[in-house]
């Protein structure tokens, strides 16, 4: 994912949650709707949310130093990760516990200003399309063709546009409740139907909180290439005649724009320590062109011998997310 093509769909949610937060909390303060409490919070935990993955993004950008040679391209991993834990506690149990109280101790909504909760929420449903059109059309220049959008969020290295993507079709599931709730309490006069909009809302933040925290676990402890990337590497280390088998591969991505890899090749034993080293530089170039995010690139030389080193099973090749 380009850095670029990210940071435009944050700022674009920031902007977006920030005008609609301070609007739901307008109108909250004058109806009283705990569904607009919880949409206004919801907003609040999403503008902190876009911070997070700018300063995260800033922080990667650090050159490599002796305390970590391998840069800090996870320092976005782990704002993800923050992220996900602050949707988890302050916009979804927020929210349930809101619309727990109000099952409990209904409070009316204040009829006197009845309409300013709806247009608040028809403009927040708008400011949200237009935040998640953003987001969609910065993700489809990185996405693979034909990828499916489930397949995208779970397989994408780089955590931004994952996010942004499932905080705005949250949002607007969200504001799809909360105009629920308070269009029905409205009508009806029911104080019941504002609870479970604000339950829902909560209910569904913190479904979101979990997928986005399992996805970036699995970030965080280590991902290997792609199938496909796998497939390119191996077909650019044993595509030249240099490489007389490739006995094993592991690949580790460091970042989100950096993959690791390392291999073990078999070259033949009458090579001198110039032609190896010259061959080893030309498979490297190959990989990288192939590659372009293998940008560390480990090859040890060998001498394959089939006893003591037997056939890897095809699982041992990447190392990957488990499916």
């Amino acid at each position: 994912m380009s850095a670029s093509g990210g940071s435009k769909a944050i700022i674009a949610a920031f902007l977006a949650n920030l005008g609609i937060a301070l609007a739901k909390f307008v109108a909250w303060a004058l109806s009283g709707s705990a569904s607009m409490l919880a949409e206004a919070i919801h907003s609040v935990a999403d503008s902190g949310n876009q911070l997070l993955l700018m300063r995260g993004g800033r922080r990667a950008r650090r050159e490599a130093d002796q305390e970590h040679p391998f840069g800090y391209g996870r320092e976005r991993y782990v704002s993800a990760f923050v992220v996900s834990i602050i949707l988890f506690s302050l916009g979804g149990l927020f929210a349930v516990y809101e619309g727990v109280q109000k099952l409990i101790d209904p409070h009316e909504i204040d009829s006197t200003w009845w309409w300013l909760p709806l247009a608040v929420l028809v403009i927040a449903i708008g400011l949200e399309s237009f935040s998640l059109r953003t987001a969609v059309r910065e993700s489809n220049r990185v996405r693979e063709k034909d990828q499916s959008w489930f397949s995208f969020v779970r397989r994408s290295k780089a955590p931004e546009l994952p996010v942004v993507l499932l905080e705005d079709v949250g949002a607007l599931i969200g504001l799809t409740f909360a105009l629920f709730g308070v269009g029905l309490t409205l009508i009806t006069g029911n104080t019941m139907f504002d609870a479970l909009g604000t339950l829902m809302i909560g209910l569904l933040l913190i479904l979101i909180a979990i997928v986005l925290g399992l996805e970036t676990k699995s970030l965080l402890i280590g991902e290997g290439a792609t199938p496909t990337d796998h497939d390119l590497i191996v077909e650019a280390i044993t595509g030249g005649r240099e490489v007389q088998k490739l006995i094993h591969i592991k690949t580790l991505y460091l970042g989100p724009d950096e993959l690791m890899v390392a291999a073990k090749i078999a070259l033949t034993a009458d090579k001198t320590v110039r032609e190896a080293a010259a061959d080893i530089d030309e498979i490297e170039s190959r990989i990288r062109e192939a590659v372009p995010a293998a940008r560390v690139v480990y090859l040890e030389p060998d001498v394959y011998r089939p006893s003591l080193d037997p056939e890897p099973p095809t699982d041992a090749f990447v190392l990957r997310s488990s499916d």
